[in-house]
């Protein structure tokens, strides 16, 4: 197995993109701890890795609140000892067009989207520079690099998670930690399978491989990325778009 006994991180783990990763680096021998404000769902996750025989713990937590990250860092080292791989997956959609976006949902997706991915990359790093090793991947978009009509807010904490991913990884490589990014583009999840088939018609026009990825895709580069395999490769973002970029 690639992960034997590592201990990951996942947040946003309750459903989609997130529970992908996290099933994913079970089946490779981590352990891992779910984060997510969907308590119900993130239990339903940690039940799927159990049957899998992986340790887990839950955490019901709002990554944007750095009291709540930096508790349960602290209760996850006192379970595991460790935290050798953090995934920055939560993040919502708030989308209008700029003249009718509300400053408060401007500010919510900020600070789940950017802000939470700082929060628990800051409280988890402290440990892996003692450890003088870590991985951590930051889940960003292609809505990050290219921009969205009615997602201005969006595409703005996408490019910061992007930014912020190349600047830690310069600021981390000396003490053995690799940050990368992946930029998924458009994956069947619950949120595209509620779309009208006149716009999911549109938006395979703009894929070169004519179908929507699969949140296993995501989650298989995420596993690359945290391997032994990707061991010299760090400050990078990963499209997994289907050509679309």
């Amino acid at each position: 197995m690639l992960l034997e006994d590592k201990v990951a991180m996942v947040t946003g783990a309750a459903q989609g993109i997130g529970r992908a990763i996290a099933l994913t680096l079970a089946r490779e021998g981590a352990n891992i701890v779910i984060v997510d404000i969907n308590l119900e769902g993130a239990e339903a996750t940690a039940r799927e890795l159990k049957s899998l025989g992986r340790k887990t713990l839950v955490f019901e937590a709002d990554v944007s609140k750095s009291d709540q990250v930096n508790g349960m860092v602290e209760k996850t080292l006192d379970s595991f000892k460790r935290i050798d791989i953090l995934i920055n997956n939560a993040g919502i959609t708030r989308d209008a067009l700029i003249v009718r976006m509300d400053e408060g949902d401007w500010d919510r997706v900020m600070e789940i989207n950017l802000k939470g991915a700082f929060n628990c990359a800051k409280a988890v790093v402290r440990g892996m520079l003692k450890q003088r090793s870590g991985k951590i991947v930051n889940i960003a978009s292609v809505i990050g690099l290219v921009g969205n009509v009615g997602q201005a807010n969006y595409a703005a904490s996408k490019a910061g998670i992007i930014g912020l991913t190349k600047s830690l990884a310069k600021e981390l490589a000396p003490r053995g930690i690799n940050v990368n990014a992946i930029a998924p583009g458009f994956i069947k999840t619950e949120m595209t399978e509620r779309l009208s088939q006149e716009v999911k018609t549109e938006m395979l026009k703009r894929i070169p491989l004519a179908k929507l990825g699969e949140v296993e895709d995501v989650a298989e580069a995420v596993l690359f990325l945290v391997s032994e395999q990707a061991r010299y490769i760090t400050g990078q973002v990963m499209n997994v778009d289907g050509g679309m970029i």
